[in-house]
C-alpha cells in the first residue's frame, strides 16, 4: 500500500501530473497552468484564482439552464438518499420510468420507446446496433451499413467514431467498424453548387444520400445518420426541404433515419426535439448533454414504435446494455430539469431571441477576418478567412500559429470560453447557457472583435 494520500495545494501541477484531459494536448501544460474552473454561476464560470469567464459554450453544449441551480443538486440529494443505483436490466426504476414517458411525451410522431445511455456516443452506438438488429429481425440480413456527412461529428467509441466524418480522429484508431460511409455536409457558404439557391442546394446534398445508397446496394444500407445543424465545421444548418426530402429517401429505400440530437435537444434550438424545428420526424433520435443540463450524465436513443415492434415478439432480445444506462440519480435530475424548462419557458426564450443573438453575432461581418456567421437558435459559428472576396481559409500551420497559437488563448484571457476548431475550415462556435440574453449576446461579441481584430494584424 502507498503512503496516505495529501491533498495537493498546487491544482495544476497535479492536473498535469495525473489527469488525463480528452482531446488535449498535454504536452502545453508542462511548463504552462492548467486552467482549473472551480464554480459556475448563471452564464459565468470561475477559475481557482478567482477570475470570471463567460461560459459561451455552455460547458460543452450542457448546461442549458445555467450553472449554480441548487434545485437541480436537490434532486441528486434526494435520489440518491431513496435509490442511489439500480440497473435497467430486466428491471425498472421509478425515476427511469417517468422520465422515459416524459421524452417520448415530447418526441414527435411514434417514438415512444426510450433506451437509456450514459452519453451521447453511447446513444449513436445504440442507435448503429438497433438498427443493424432491426433489419435482421425484419429478414433483411445483409442491411448493416450507414451513411453521415463528411466533417460531421458523431463521438469517440468505435462504431460512433466510424460514423464520424473528421478523418484526423479516426486515423489514429483504424482499422474501425466496416460499413460506414461519407456524403456532403450542408455548408452552403463552401457549397460546390447551387450556393445561391439554399433550396436546389438542399436538394443537391440530400439527393447525395439516395446516390450514396444507391451505390452502395439499397439491400445493404440500414440507416442515415444526421444532426439536425451539424456541428463540426462549425454550425451547418439545415437548407430549405432538406429533411423531407431526406426522409422520402429512407422511405423508399427502406433505411432507418437517425437524427443525432446529442447537442440539438434539449432547447439548443429553441425545441425540446430538434427535428420538430425542421419539421420532419426521424425513427431514432439519439441525445445526451441537455437532458440533465450537465448536472448528472445521461444519454438516450428514442426510438419509433415501427422499429421497437419487432423486439417485443417472442424471444427477441436486443442484447445491448450499460451499467449506468438510466442511473436514478440522473433520471431524477434530468426530470427536475425538464421542470425548469417548463416552469421558466426555455425553449421560448431562444426561439424569442436567436435572431437578436445572430444579429449581434452578425456585426463581427465588418471585420476582415470574419467570412460567415451561421447556425440556429443559441448555436453559432463564426469562419475566420484569409480573405473575404475569395473565401479563401487558412492553411493547417496558419492554424497552428493563429488559431490554437493565439485566438483560443487569448478569448480565455480576455474572458470568454468558447471553442476554436479547425475541424473543416477555422471556426469559432458560441453556444450560452439557454438562460442568456441581449447582455450576453453583447458581451460576446465585443470580447471576439477585440480578439479577432487583433488576430488580423498577426496574418
Amino acid at each position: 500500500m502507498g503512503n496516505p494520500i495529501a491533498v495537493s495545494k498546487d491544482l495544476s501541477q497535479t492536473a498535469y501530473d495525473h489527469l488525463w484531459m480528452h482531446f488535449t494536448r498535454m504536452s502545453s501544460y508542462e511548463n504552462a497552468a492548467v486552467p482549473t474552473i472551480v464554480r459556475g454561476e448563471g452564464t459565468y464560470i470561475y477559475d481557482d484564482k478567482g477570475k470570471r469567464y463567460l461560459d459561451g459554450l455552455a460547458g460543452l453544449f450542457v448546461v442549458q439552464a445555467g450553472h449554480g441551480r441548487a434545485e437541480l443538486a436537490e434532486a441528486a440529494n434526494k435520489q440518491a438518499q431513496e435509490l442511489a443505483f439500480f440497473p435497467v436490466w430486466s428491471y425498472a426504476h421509478p425515476r427511469a420510468v417517468e422520465l422515459a414517458e416524459r421524452l417520448a411525451h415530447y418526441a414527435p410522431g411514434d417514438l415512444n420507446k426510450v433506451f437509456f445511455t450514459t452519453g451521447g456516443a453511447e446513444a449513436v452506438e445504440t442507435a448503429w446496433k438497433l438498427a443493424k438488429q432491426y433489419h435482421q429481425l425484419t429478414g433483411n440480413h445483409r442491411k448493416y451499413k450507414v451513411i453521415s456527412r463528411s466533417v460531421a461529428y458523431h463521438g469517440t467509441t468505435q462504431g460512433a467514431l466510424s460514423i464520424t466524418g473528421l478523418p484526423a480522429l479516426k486515423a489514429p484508431f483504424e482499422p474501425l467498424v466496416p460499413g460506414a460511409h461519407k456524403v456532403a455536409n450542408t455548408n452552403i457558404y463552401r457549397a460546390p453548387v447551387h450556393g445561391d439557391d439554399p433550396e436546389a442546394f438542399g436538394r443537391w446534398a440530400a439527393d447525395q444520400i439516395e446516390q450514396q445508397i444507391l451505390f452502395e446496394g439499397p439491400d445493404t444500407v440500414a440507416a442515415v445518420f444526421l444532426e439536425p445543424v451539424q456541428n463540426a465545421g462549425g454550425c451547418f444548418p439545415p437548407p430549405p426541404g432538406y429533411f423531407q426530402r431526406v426522409r422520402e429517401i429512407c422511405d423508399k429505400y427502406n433505411v432507418l433515419l437517425v437524427s443525432d440530437e446529442v447537442i440539438c435537444a434539449f432547447g439548443r434550438l429553441g425545441t425540446m426535439f430538434a427535428c420538430d424545428k425542421f419539421g420532419y420526424v426521424p425513427d431514432i433520435i439519439t441525445c445526451a448533454k441537455g437532458m440533465t443540463s450537465g448536472y448528472s450524465p445521461i444519454g438516450a436513443a428514442v426510438i419509433s414504435d415501427r422499429i421497437a415492434e419487432p423486439f417485443f415478439k417472442g424471444d427477441a432480445t436486443f442484447l445491448h446494455g450499460y451499467t449506468f444506462g438510466g442511473h436514478p440519480v440522473s433520471a431524477a435530475v434530468a426530470l427536475a430539469n425538464l421542470d425548469i424548462f417548463e416552469r421558466e419557458g426555455l425553449n421560448q426564450h431562444v426561439l424569442d431571441n436567436e435572431s437578436a443573438f445572430l444579429s449581434t453575432l452578425s456585426k463581427l461581418h465588418d471585420l476582415p477576418i470574419v467570412g460567415d456567421v451561421r447556425g440556429n437558435g443559441f448555436f453559432y459559428g463564426i469562419e475566420l478567412v484569409k480573405d473575404k472576396a475569395t473565401k479563401e481559409s487558412f492553411t493547417p500551420e496558419d492554424c497552428e500559429r493563429l488559431l490554437y497559437g493565439f485566438v483560443s488563448k487569448k478569448l480565455f484571457e480576455n474572458g470568454l470560453y468558447c471553442r476554436a476548431d479547425d475541424r473543416g475550415d477555422p471556426v469559432i462556435q458560441v453556444a450560452p447557457p439557454l438562460i442568456a440574453g441581449q447582455s450576453t449576446f453583447d458581451e460576446i461579441e465585443q470580447i471576439l472583435r477585440g480578439v479577432l481584430t487583433e488576430a488580423w494584424t498577426k496574418i
